[in-house]
């Protein structure tokens, strides 16, 4: 029995990285494909002609050359969105409720981890930090942004949404809207009171800024060098502990199992003893948890943020875990790491194949076309709606 444990225990580490390798393989080589088909029916257009005439190259070898880095930027943002639809999933896979105060809890996690790390650096904290202190006050920002952004989770679940549970879905969906309007507005007044200042920057500390080379590609012209920011394989990698943590919560723990048997039938898990309202404020917290995470390693790539900062950011994770499919935790990892790369190749090619007359400012737009396209031809998401599963 124990084997069959432990076993079932490694399963549920080893398969969410399967998934993710291949998830990122395969939307990175399909949109590569679309990119270089694009690039090759572009031959001799205007914008061929442009890049001949400015940079000296052809459309398919600017193409070929930006792939790399491309890959490597749509996949740190799409982790990104993933970490975040994994909180509007867990909610919607208990509840069947959309919580649109999500992208605040994210903002409040930013905010709590950047307003410590701001607050140490004061102290003198990163001076004499060493080669591992950065990592160390990384980590604790990050737990700090996963507390305040849990503790209000749960906060406002009790609050705001436990009251209304019973009532038509309209009515806790409105509710969730004026939390997530009436949380902005709470940074703003504490950050106005505390700081005085609209926006925050994260401090520069230890060597996140700093570029990693991979490879080099030699094309007989110009070699094509390929690396990565320290920050983005910090993303990446936390991301990942975060995805397979939930992962192997959900799957192959107890209060997983509680969360699974509340999902599927509240009734009757009440009934068996499970407390159901502690299996939901468990469920918020977790979420918030990893979208206050979410929110500090965001601050960490992006370096600014505001009390607005998790608008965009929330709204295309709900378009990834739309993407997906709602309910479905593999969904929101492929969802986000699909939309991930589709925004940066979107980004990088946009104003190249268009002439600069749409430029990377525009790929918004692809999220919000995405989430129209799937709501109306495939409403369950790709992997399909897995609101509950057998306990």
């Amino acid at each position: 029995m124990r084997r069959l444990i432990k076993s079932n225990a490694l399963r549920e580490l080893l398969l969410p990285l399967g998934r993710m390798v291949v998830f990122v393989l395969g939307a990175g080589a399909l949109l590569s494909a679309v990119m270089l088909v694009l690039a090759l029916l572009f031959r001799g257009s205007g914008a061929d002609k442009l890049l001949l005439s400015t940079q000296n190259v052809n459309i398919v070898f600017y193409t070929l050359s930006n792939l790399p880095q491309v890959f490597m930027d749509g996949m740190t943002l799409g982790f990104v969105y993933a970490a975040i639809a994994l909180g509007y999933t867990m909610v919607y896979g208990v509840l069947e409720f959309i919580n649109f105060a999500h992208s605040e809890i994210f903002a409040i996690g930013a905010f709590a981890g950047v307003e410590f790390l701001i607050i140490i650096e004061k102290f003198g904290a990163f001076t004499n930090a060493g080669s591992f202190g950065p990592y160390v006050y990384l980590t604790l920002a990050l737990a700090v942004g996963m507390v305040a952004a849990g503790g209000v989770a749960v906060l406002i679940e009790r609050l705001a949404y436990r009251p209304l549970r019973g009532a038509p879905r309209l009515v806790p969906l409105i509710s969730a809207i004026g939390v997530s309007f009436a949380l902005q507005d709470i940074i703003r007044l504490a950050e106005s009171l505390t700081t005085g200042q609209f926006y925050r920057v994260i401090p520069t500390f230890g060597n996140f800024d700093d570029r990693i080379p991979l490879f080099s590609i030699n094309t007989g012209a110009a070699p094509i060098n390929v690396d990565i920011q320290v920050k983005s394989v910090v993303v990446i990698a936390a991301a990942v502990m975060m995805l397979v943590g939930l992962n192997y919560i959900v799957n192959a723990t107890r209060i997983g199992k509680a969360i699974r048997s509340v999902a599927q039938d509240r009734n009757t898990a009440a009934i068996l003893g499970i407390s159901v309202n502690g299996i939901i404020a468990f469920t918020f917290l977790l979420g918030g948890a990893l979208g206050g995470a979410a929110g500090v390693l965001y601050a960490l790539k992006f370096t600014r943020i505001d009390p607005f900062v998790g608008f965009m950011p929330g709204m295309k994770a709900f378009t990834a875990a739309v993407l997906g499919g709602i309910g479905n935790l593999t969904g929101a990892l492929l969802g986000g790491i699909v939309l991930g790369m589709l925004e940066s190749f979107a980004g990088a090619y946009l104003g190249t194949f268009t002439m600069g007359n749409f430029g990377s400012e525009y790929k918004d737009i692809i999220a919000f076309f995405i989430l129209i396209i799937v709501i109306v031809f495939r409403p369950s998401g790709l992997l399909g709606e897995q609101v509950s599963q057998k306990a």
